[in-house]
């Protein structure tokens, strides 16, 4: 038996994730020959900001996913959760090309947002013993 099959997978999910979001940065460095920083180039700010959102948020779900997992409150919802969560932060790496706030940013960024804080809100609520 796996003990924590969801956080898991998700787990493995960031780090693919995160790899794609590193090569489009390196990417863009590559092309315009830029070593350190953003060189003033505004598509390769705009993907480290994609990148580094990632990696601000990522942690707190997966930690908030295995709480919930070793609570014994996993399943099919949560794994579930956890892979809109990840296609969230594709659409925002997505809409972080544009130059204004395209649509799959807004959407990326409002579905982290609520996965977080309804993770949060259900593992106070296994905590207090309500869940």
């Amino acid at each position: 038996m796996i003990l924590l099959p969801t956080t898991l997978s998700a787990a493995a999910a960031a780090a693919v994730l995160n790899f794609w979001l590193s090569t489009r940065v390196a990417n863009v460095r590559r092309a315009n020959r830029i070593a350190h920083g953003d060189g003033g180039n505004a598509q390769l700010g705009r993907r480290m900001r994609a990148q580094m959102n990632f990696v601000e948020y990522t942690p707190f779900v997966l930690i908030l996913c295995a709480a919930i997992e070793l609570a014994g409150r996993g399943g099919l919802a949560l794994q579930a959760v956890m892979g809109v969560y990840m296609l969230a932060r594709v659409s925002h790496a997505i809409g972080m090309d544009g130059e204004n706030v395209p649509k799959p940013r807004v959407i990326g960024i409002a579905i982290t947002f609520l996965t977080m804080l309804g993770l949060a809100v259900y593992a106070v609520l296994i905590a207090a013993g309500v869940a």
